[in-house]
């Protein structure tokens, strides 16, 4: 066993009451907790980094998803990386860097077949929980095996100053598509995607209705849409879908803290006579694409082809206002937590 000195106790986010419409920090609780060391097979990580993702709104509520739900009184769990501070684990050292599910904590032991061993000297260790994590990897598979991306296809992403759609735009670029639009909530946002990330054209949803902005950002109408929103942008480009269009169902951001019914989409016969082809995604689904998707990404931000943004909240006392700023938009890219020592 290696090990390095750890403190007693580390603090940990529980869940402590189920939000109602939209989290409010009463809902959550910042405990102290003891920090247990590694058994055999086991690692204990200082974490570095946190990753707040919107998806973790919906494990808050006590419903049957395709994740369980967060229990109450209990340590939240989601991505992380950090550093090995102890190690029974054969073919892990102190000093690692490891990407792991055991976030919302500053200390986490697990089994190391839970962790993966990444290089912080390829890129900053906070990217492996965006651009080179889940959030790339969601949008390189829903872009070109879900939603079977062509060269010159018109590409439309809601959401697309977020860690997932920002990604989507360019690769869609990088790929040959023939116009790319993104819509956002600001202008600075929409300023971005376009002078930024390279996107043909964007707009402001906030600006008016989502449908006559979209009908002037493509007039000729759209082959391929990404959904991080639902609610009015799906709708939209139901409308604006071309025939054979595909859409891909990643995110409904719109109403993850809805209370009553979604207003749309309300034009869903038109999937009919445009044989239009929906279909959500989960990214764990597409997990052989790991190797392909690092290495072309990888290489895309070495070569500066891509560009990545972070919205980085500092200290782990500031992680539930990290993630309510999420679900309000405050982020221009990733959303990570950083925690000092």
């Amino acid at each position: 066993m290696s090990e390095s000195a750890t403190p007693a106790a580390g603090r940990e986010w529980q869940l402590v009451a189920r939000p109602s419409g939209w989290p409010t920090p009463a809902d959550f609780a910042l405990v102290e907790a003891p920090v247990r060391q590694p058994g055999p097979g086991e690692i204990l990580v200082r974490n570095a980094f946190l990753s707040v993702d919107p998806y973790m709104r919906g494990r808050m509520n006590d419903v049957k998803s395709y994740v369980p739900p967060y229990p109450l009184g209990k340590a939240m769990d989601g991505g992380a990386v950090g550093y090995v501070v102890a190690s029974q684990a054969e073919g892990f050292e102190v000093g690692d860097a490891v990407l792991h599910g055991l976030g919302w904590r500053e200390y986490a032991t697990l089994g190391a077949a839970h962790a993966v061993k990444v290089d912080p000297a390829l890129a900053p260790l906070s990217y492996y929980l965006g651009a080179l994590g889940m959030p790339g990897l969601t949008a390189y598979a829903g872009l070109l095996s879900v939603g079977a991306f062509q060269e010159g296809d018109t590409v439309f992403v809601s959401g697309a100053a977020g860690a997932v759609g920002s990604l989507v735009g360019q690769i869609a670029k990088l790929k040959g598509a023939a116009r790319v639009v993104g819509s956002a909530g600001s202008a600075e946002k929409v300023t971005r995607l376009v002078e930024e990330y390279g996107f043909d054209a964007a707009f402001n949803y906030k600006d008016g209705p989502v449908r006559e902005q979209l009908a002037k950002a493509a007039p000729e109408g759209i082959d391929l849409y990404f959904d991080n929103v639902g609610g009015d942008h799906l709708e939209a480009a139901i409308g604006a879908l071309n025939l054979r269009g595909r859409a891909v169902l990643c995110g409904a951001i719109a109403q993850y803290n809805d209370t009553s019914a979604p207003a749309g989409p309300r034009n869903l016969a038109l999937a009919i006579g445009k044989r239009l082809r929906l279909e959500g995604m989960l990214v764990n689904d597409h997990t052989e694409l790991q190797p392909a998707f690092v290495a072309e990404v990888g290489g895309w931000l070495r070569d500066g082809k891509l560009a990545y943004d972070e919205t980085v909240a500092e200290g782990v006392e500031n992680t539930v206002d990290a993630f309510i700023g999420l679900l309000r938009g405050d982020n221009t890219g990733k959303m990570v937590v950083r925690l000092g020592g």
